[in-house]
């Protein structure tokens, strides 16, 4: 940290990031048991948390969001179906391709382990804040995502270089 910050600011940097890893984890926790709950592994409960929230999609998308190859998307797809979450259906606008879609038994599930619990935690502690305050954290949210993603993205470019060194002659 630059020495141009205040100690109470460095020490509030120290503590945000913290609580973002603590909240990270506690998040970690929660998709575990998810998943158990729901019969399934962590991999396949990420790929019906991502068909639930985009819709339906094709295979090779949901690959794409979920960062599997296409060959272990199908295997997912085939026990999200087997487990009553996922089904494939015809596309509506090329009947040669087929979307994956969540089931009514996800949003079943959703609302009852999800929605409904959170509904009961989350709306009072949000009372707590004003809706400036509000836009506030969904701002400070959403860019701390952004930053994930661009901090995932360097990552994988280590990982290339990495792999890149390593499998030279």
């Amino acid at each position: 940290m630059s020495s141009e910050l205040s100690l109470e600011r460095q020490q509030l940097y120290a503590e945000l990031g913290d609580e973002v890893r603590a909240n990270q984890r506690a998040t970690d926790v929660v998709d575990e048991l998810l998943a158990e709950l729901m019969g399934i592994n962590r991999t396949d409960a990420r790929c019906i948390d991502i068909l639930e929230q985009r819709g339906s999609m094709s295979a090779g998308d949901l690959a794409e969001a979920s960062r599997l190859t296409t060959g272990a998307i199908t295997a997912v797809v085939d026990r999200l179906e087997r487990a009553g979450l996922a089904r494939r259906v015809p596309d509506p606008s090329d009947r040669r391709r087929v979307l994956v879609e969540p089931t009514e038994k996800v949003f079943a599930l959703a609302t009852e382990l999800m929605v409904e619990p959170m509904r009961m935690l989350y709306v009072p502690m949000a009372e707590r804040y004003s809706e400036d305050e509000l836009r506030l954290i969904l701002d400070f949210t959403r860019r701390g995502r952004e930053l994930q993603e661009r901090h995932a993205e360097w990552l994988r470019a280590l990982l290339r270089d990495q792999s890149s060194r390593t499998s030279a002659p």
